[in-house]
């Protein structure tokens, strides 16, 4: 079985569920509050771990509640804690407002991820050595996930970088990246070309390209994703599914390819994360949302047409 490692983030997520989220001086009342597991990172690494594969967080939480339970809920979810160190800050957390459309918008406290550095790597190169795949984000701090990268290059793995939350890439985070894997606004903010259109994401993706991507999945949501490389262009639909909370619908997406890469080829590989992330928004939460192997190789979906 290959092994992946995760770099990244791991937060408390702090959800309140309402109508609409209020505007600037407005007061409404929410329907629901609940607090589940979060972070990007830590997300990718249950929903890789969720879908039985072998599994290594990186990562940093407090010395507080929250960080004891999130660790407690990643090894509930097979993923291996043994190298994640407590710091200085608190845990880390994120504020989620979702809409009854289904709809979020996250407020993200960074805390001890923000003390995730180089050294912090270094402490735990061995990790990197053995595994097959590193998988990496933006919600550490940006040398981090350039010197991740770089060292995992260094080792000859396969490297994964979602650019999220999205801001402007150095060259060497690019170039170090085999997949990167952005939602449409995140492609725009990575290239500076408009993403509206077809010929947008086209152009913006062949950018990147250019700079020494082998691979680009670009996520559309309910319309799907778009895979595209030097020699390829290829439109993968979504399935038809009424979307509750959208929270972990990209790390969701990130767990299901993670699973199938190298055993099947990558088109098959999308197509079974589109189903992972496909049930993923029919749930509450972002961990909690992830679904197991079994729940994905039961789903029988429909798929939209492009619009």
């Amino acid at each position: 079985m290959k092994k992946v490692v995760v770099v990244g983030s791991i937060n408390m997520d702090l959800v309140t569920v309402c109508e609409r989220a209020p505007k600037g001086g407005e007061t409404l009342f929410g329907h629901e509050f609940f607090q589940v597991p979060g972070g990007k990172g830590a997300n990718q690494a249950v929903a890789i771990g969720k879908l039985g594969t072998k599994i290594t967080m990186l990562g940093k939480v407090g010395k507080d509640s929250f960080g004891k339970e999130l660790i407690n809920s990643m090894k509930a979810n097979g993923v291996d804690t043994t190298h994640i160190e407590e710091g200085e800050k608190s845990t880390g957390i994120a504020k989620i407002i979702v809409e009854e459309n289904g709809q979020n918008r996250i407020l993200v406290v960074s805390g001890a991820n923000s003390e995730v550095d180089k050294e912090y790597i270094d402490r735990h190169l061995d990790v990197i050595k053995e595994c097959d795949i590193l998988v990496t984000q933006l919600e550490i701090p940006i040398e981090t996930v350039e010197y991740a990268l770089k060292k995992a290059k260094e080792f000859g793995k396969k490297t994964i970088l979602n650019p999220a939350p999205a801001r402007k890439l150095d060259d060497e985070i690019i170039k170090n990246s085999d997949l990167i894997i952005p939602n449409e606004s995140e492609l725009e903010i990575l290239t500076g070309i408009e993403t509206e259109t077809e010929d947008g994401i086209k152009k913006a993706s062949e950018k990147l390209l250019d700079m020494g991507v082998k691979n680009l999945i670009v996520t559309l949501g309910s319309k799907g994703s778009l895979h595209l490389n030097k020699e390829n262009f290829e439109y993968h639909f979504a399935y038809k599914v009424k979307a509750i909370d959208t929270t972990a619908a990209g790390d969701s997406f990130i767990g299901g390819l993670v699973r199938k890469l190298d055993e099947e080829n990558i088109g098959e590989a999308i197509e079974f994360a589109t189903k992972v992330s496909a049930i993923a928004v029919t749930k509450k939460g972002a961990q909690t949302s992830i679904p197991t192997i079994e729940e994905v190789e039961n789903f029988k979906g429909v798929k939209n047409e492009k619009e």
